[in-house]
């Protein structure tokens, strides 16, 4: 007969039951374990109750089954063999209104097929026992779900900590009880905590790590093995990675805290050591140590050229308000989750989610399509060492997408007359004709939005998250500073282009 399964569940010990004086019960014959667990009651009067039986029942029954002159043969032999062979966890004999004591030769059979034998008193009935076992069990599943629910939160905080593999490892090791290490793809030791095992242990869970690790098509993800007091678990974590657990025991709860951990892992060793992170991390170190956009860009997986994106939640209102606009109807800067989803549907994980806006970073190849609840505005594909110019291309995209109400807006690459004028006299007749603006940043970027929205005050406003009444007061001072009248289209056509070459 194959071993009974006993439910995944937290059990009763066997011991709780007998302490409670409501109860009664009195055990009479077979093992004394208190830790023995007890997973549910049953009342049964079959001769053989072993086809009613999970494994892990405290069976209940008052000897209505019992044929006359069954002390002198082997029916109770028999019965508690099957009750044993079922994973019957004790057997519970009522006193009356049948028989008025426990026959000595099921006493007998208990001891000898090690069977505990409890004594149920008169006063006692079978469903008070079942209730106290139900009891016991809610109170027993609650203190489990509790236990998985705190390890899952100190878990994820060790995740967040600056070491977060060893001390997701340290804080699995805690909670377990035993021992977690990961091992990397090439089967050595990366990092471990919790108390050390004997070799043979560290052995067995070396040789368990090689089960889990993929080797073609039908590898399994986890891996389990038992010893005589050790239980050992391997959980592939992907790129190879292995996450190996040596615990005294193995409690309901114990599978799901681990999947935790491993769930964690698979997204700290995934980010950290495939190549595109490690190829990120190596951009960043070069940039801190003095590289330039340029010696950085191959390192990014990007061809010749790359595009830029800003990206931010549509502005809310068709109209400004005649009255002051409240902080809470201006966009809310979004999370760094919504962020990073946005860079997933963009296809690149180059984001800056500090700030108002999200900034994204694209290879020049790619084409950004309108994202539903997002405002983007892309910059013209540019080598880069000219990326902070795309910054600002992408920046005014942006806003004129939020003037007229688009989902996106990319910047104009068409070739216009400033092409024919050098860049450097370029910049140097907008800083002289600009000049008077040079200390008024808000003003020059008021001026620039409203010639580019063919001076709409309203439509300025929106874009600046300003009132109507501030974009005309802004105005008005930039034509006195200026010394320009505004309404000339000469005069805007000089002032566009001259704003286009800051």
């Amino acid at each position: 007969m194959p071993d009974p399964a006993v439910p995944p569940t937290p059990a009763v010990p066997l011991a709780a039951l007998l302490a409670r004086e409501d109860l009664a019960l009195r055990r009479i014959a077979g093992p004394s374990d208190p830790a023995l667990p007890v997973h549910a009651a049953h009342t049964s009067e079959m001769s053989d109750p072993y086809p009613y039986l999970l494994g892990g029942e405290l069976l209940l029954t008052a000897g209505v089954h019992i044929p006359p002159g069954a002390g002198s043969g082997t029916y109770f032999d028999d019965y508690v063999s099957r009750i044993v062979a079922a994973g019957g966890a004790a057997l519970g004999f009522g006193l009356a209104p049948v028989h008025d004591t426990v026959p000595p030769a099921l006493v007998a059979a208990c001891d000898r097929h090690g069977l505990p034998l409890l004594e149920v008193p008169p006063q006692t009935p079978f469903t008070a026992v079942a209730r106290a076992v139900w009891q016991l069990l809610a109170r027993a599943r609650l203190a489990e779900l509790r236990r998985v629910s705190e390890a899952q939160q100190s878990l994820a905080a060790a995740a967040a900590r600056p070491d977060p593999v060893p001390s997701v490892l340290r804080q699995l090791a805690q909670r377990l009880g035993g021992r977690a290490a990961l091992y990397g793809p090439e089967g050595t030791g990366i990092a471990s905590a919790g108390r050390e095992p004997d070799p043979a242990v560290r052995d067995a869970l070396a040789e368990l790590t090689e089960v889990v690790r993929p080797s073609g098509p039908g590898t399994p993800t986890s891996a389990t093995h038992a010893t005589a007091d050790t239980h050992l678990a391997a959980y592939a974590l992907g790129g190879g990675f292995v996450l190996a657990l040596a615990t005294p025991g193995r409690e309901p709860g114990d599978h799901t805290i681990a999947s935790v951990a491993a769930v964690l892992l698979t997204l700290l060793t995934g980010e950290q050591h495939s190549g595109s992170g490690a190829a990120r991390t190596a951009a960043l170190v070069r940039l801190l140590l003095g590289g330039t956009a340029k010696d950085v860009a191959p390192l990014l997986g990007g061809d010749d050229s790359w595009l830029v994106v800003h990206a931010a939640p549509p502005a809310p209102g068709d109209r400004p308000r005649p009255e002051a606009r409240p902080a809470a109807d201006h966009p809310r800067p979004p999370g760094l989750l919504a962020a990073t989803a946005l860079g997933a549907a963009l296809g690149s994980p180059l984001i800056d989610a500090v700030g108002e806006d999200v900034r994204i970073l694209l290879p020049g190849d790619r084409e950004p399509a309108p994202q539903p609840g997002w405002t983007l505005g892309v910059s013209a594909a540019v080598p880069a060492r000219e990326l902070p110019d795309a910054d600002g291309q992408a920046a005014r995209a942006l806003a004129r997408a939020r003037a007229t109400r688009a989902p996106l807006v990319r910047h104009g690459t068409r070739a216009g007359l400033d092409a024919l004028v050098p860049r450097e006299d370029a910049e140097a007749h907008a800083r002289a004709l600009l000049g008077p603006l040079a200390e008024h940043p808000a003003l020059a970027e008021t001026l620039r939005t409203w010639l580019s929205l063919h001076g709409s005050w309203d439509r300025t406003a929106v874009a600046l998250s300003v009132h109507r009444n501030t974009v005309r007061q802004r105005i008005a001072r930039c034509a006195r500073l200026l010394d320009a009248e505004l309404d000339d289209p000469d005069v805007r056509m000089e002032l566009w282009f001259a704003l286009r070459q800051r």
